[in-house]
Parts: C-alpha cells; sequence; structure tokens
C-alpha cells in the first residue's frame, strides 16, 4: 500500500441535501484518481452529514465507473486526523503537513518512508531518510483569497512542507504532492497553468485563481476535475440569472 493523503475538512455544511458544495465534492472526488490505485484518501473532521452524503457519492460513482481499479481507496471519518492518528499507531513525525508558510519544500526524498520507493526492501532504516506515511492537507487550499485555514495544524506541530507559492486547488494540491513522492518529480518540473481563463464560449469565460496541472498532452489546459466545467458554467448562468 502506498501513502496515504488526509483531508482535514474544515468547510461549514451547506445548506442542501448533500451537505457539501458541488465543487468541494467534484475536488473531493478527483482525488482518487490523482493519488492512484496504491494510494488511500481520508477525508475527516466531515459532520455527520456531509459524512453519509460523500460516502454515498462516492460508491456511486465507483459502481459507474470504467477504471475503478484506478482509484485510490476512501475514507470518510466524522473524527479528526488526531483521534484517527491514534486509532492507526501513527506519531506525528510520520505526517506532513502541506503548509503554505512551510520553510521547505516537498522533494522527492519525502517519500523515501514509502517501503515502495525504497531502494530495497531489506534496506536498513536510514536516519537522514523521510518517515512521512501520511500527508495531510489541511482544510480547503484553494480559497481565494487565501485564508490560514493550515494555522490550526501548524500548531500541533506536525512536520511541514510547501507546494510552491501559487495557490492549488485542494485536488491539485493531492495531485502534486503524489507526483513529488510517488513519481519523485521535482516541484518546479511538473507542468502547471497559472490562473487559467475557462472559456465557454466566444463571449462568456472565467478566470480561475489558482495554480493546476496541465492535462497531459495539451499546451495548457488545466487538468480540472470531471464535471467541474460544467459546473462553473452554471454558476455564471445563475449570477446573471435575474
Amino acid at each position: 500500500m502506498g501513502f496515504t493523503y488526509i483531508i482535514e475538512h474544515m468547510e461549514e455544511d451547506d445548506p442542501t441535501p448533500s451537505a457539501l458544495p458541488r465543487w468541494i465534492e467534484l475536488e473531493y472526488k478527483q482525488m482518487r484518481t490523482l493519488a492512484g490505485p496504491d494510494a488511500s484518501v481520508a477525508f475527516t473532521n466531515l459532520s455527520h452529514a456531509a459524512c453519509a452524503s460523500l460516502s454515498t457519492a462516492f460508491a456511486s460513482s465507483s459502481s459507474v465507473s470504467s477504471s475503478t481499479q484506478q482509484l485510490a481507496q476512501t475514507e470518510c471519518h466524522e473524527q479528526g486526523v488526531l483521534a484517527l492518528m491514534q486509532a492507526r499507531g501513527i506519531v506525528r513525525e510520520q505526517v506532513c503537513l502541506l503548509d503554505p508558510k512551510s520553510p521547505e519544500p516537498l522533494a522527492p526524498s519525502d517519500g523515501d518512508g514509502n517501503s515502495n520507493n525504497a531502494d530495497s526492501d531489506n534496506a536498513e532504516p536510514d536516519a537522514g531518510k523521510s518517515k512521512f506515511k501520511w500527508f495531510l492537507f489541511g482544510g480547503i487550499l484553494g480559497d481565494d483569497p487565501p485564508r490560514d485555514r493550515t494555522a490550526e495544524l501548524r500548531a500541533l506541530g506536525f512536520p511541514t512542507r510547501h507546494l510552491g507559492t501559487v495557490q492549488m486547488t485542494t485536488d491539485t494540491a493531492v495531485g502534486v504532492t503524489k507526483r513529488v513522492v510517488v513519481d519523485r518529480l521535482l516541484l518546479e518540473d511538473i507542468p502547471y497553468v497559472d490562473y487559467p481563463t475557462i472559456r465557454f464560449n466566444a463571449r462568456e469565460s472565467v478566470e480561475m485563481p489558482f495554480r493546476y496541472m496541465i492535462v497531459p498532452g495539451t499546451k495548457d489546459e488545466p487538468l480540472l476535475p470531471p464535471g467541474m466545467k460544467e459546473h462553473l458554467r452554471a454558476d455564471l448562468d445563475k449570477t446573471f440569472d435575474f
């Protein structure tokens, strides 16, 4: 098994039956693909309603997906990350908090805690190597303007790394982390597009105030979650629906 990516949910419930805004649900679903089939993605600190709704959404989308084997395992928890750590026997030193204010960038060597990345299954532990098994994302990284949602987790003393200076959406942050610690790419070697304009037709478009990875094989098409462009279009139509 690969790494576990923890999303400590810090959004208030949406006043809808799903308890989650549509854009959050789309990003959370996308994380299963970006993390890869060897990984696990755990969503913590969910309300009872959001936990039930998200679990149902994951089960429904997996049952109709033709590439379910490519998805990471998912877990939904009402408990927070500290309670889950205690239950799984994980200590703080094994958890890397992705923190925009960290002085140190995420590096391929931060993936050395995964035995799948080791040079040899019988290699002796190296005290100089990272022991990270979990990567923790605090709140919604895609706030615009950014809010320091990570401050609560930072205060708990986790080791930290940053993903660069440009704000990312949460699913992008998970995908970038996987590319670095599993695929062994440097942050600066990952193709990005910053603040892309999503065009719906000749007259309608919206600029996204975030950094995205680029869809493979394209020049600068942002890697959006499936359904996000349609959601953005519907949102734009509501803006002008007087």
